[in-house]
């Protein structure tokens, strides 16, 4: 099914969020690489040895679960994004490597000036987040899940293109601004749990080896493994910090300073 660019999914996952329409993804294969890619046989020969000798963790092809869609219409202010931001990932050992004296901060963080706030969660909540200067770190277990939690702190609907491992997380491909992605309503929190894989299911993403990530088993590539990203679009015509009539009002009625007893 092909949608027009004005047409996403919704995903009924923790709320009813937007997606563009994708093919659905196959499992990984290693051998796809060979057959997929345009490298030299040479270079392809290398790239097991140079996958397996890399530390730390990547993202990896989990179990699959149920994440239903539905069709609904989305008109971009702009092709480019309101703003995007990263996160970066590892185990504990890799995120001493990257930077020792990263202080510990909350899970989720604010991003496209303030638009929406997003972070990494796993099983039993937020996973341990740090921030270097103005970089976010997130620790991570082999073998453990993960969503991608966002939450639209605007007034009005937002459009999340999220990737994983530079692969975007509806069609397992390059990402890029040009795709379509989740959309979030006004206040609402959506989470995103795996590469889509049908309209009805999603395959989890889960931390791996570099060797085993669906960014080197599907394509043979691993030069972005590590790194999770969100793009955020506002929509045509409508302003996400529009307030609410009454706010206006109250906000009107403020005063800089509390008046004296009896007058």
């Amino acid at each position: 099914m092909q949608l027009s660019h004005r047409s996403l999914l919704v995903s009924f996952l923790t709320v009813a969020g937007f997606v563009s329409c994708s093919t659905p993804l196959p499992a990984p294969r290693a051998e796809s690489a060979r057959q997929e890619s345009g490298k030299k046989l040479s270079t392809m020969e290398s790239a097991p040895y140079q996958a397996a000798a890399r530390p730390g963790l990547a993202t990896g092809w989990g179990n699959e679960k149920s994440s239903s869609m539905a069709v609904k219409s989305f008109v971009r202010a702009s092709s480019r994004p309101a703003g995007m931001d990263v996160i970066y990932y590892n185990n504990s050992e890799g995120i001493k490597a990257m930077n020792g004296d990263a202080e510990r901060v909350g899970g989720m963080q604010t991003a496209a000036g303030e638009l929406v706030e997003w972070g990494i969660k796993g099983s039993l909540g937020f996973l341990p987040t740090y921030k270097e200067g103005s970089r976010r770190l997130v620790g991570g277990g082999s073998g453990r899940s993960y969503t991608i939690a966002v939450r639209n702190r605007s007034k009005s609907d937002l459009e999340i293109v999220a990737s994983v491992d530079g692969l975007d997380v509806m069609d397992g491909k390059t990402a890029t601004f040009s795709k379509r992605g989740y959309l979030v309503a006004a206040g609402a929190t959506l989470e995103i749990d795996g590469f889509r894989t049908s309209s009805e299911t999603v395959a989890a993403f889960k931390f791996s080896s570099v060797a085993n990530s669906y960014a080197y088993m599907r394509h043979g590539d691993t030069r972005n493994v590590g790194v999770i990203g969100i793009a955020v679009f506002t929509q045509k015509g409508v302003n996400p910090w529009t307030w609410m009539p009454q706010e206006i009002s109250r906000r009107g009625q403020a005063r800089a300073f509390a008046e004296a007893p009896g007058n």
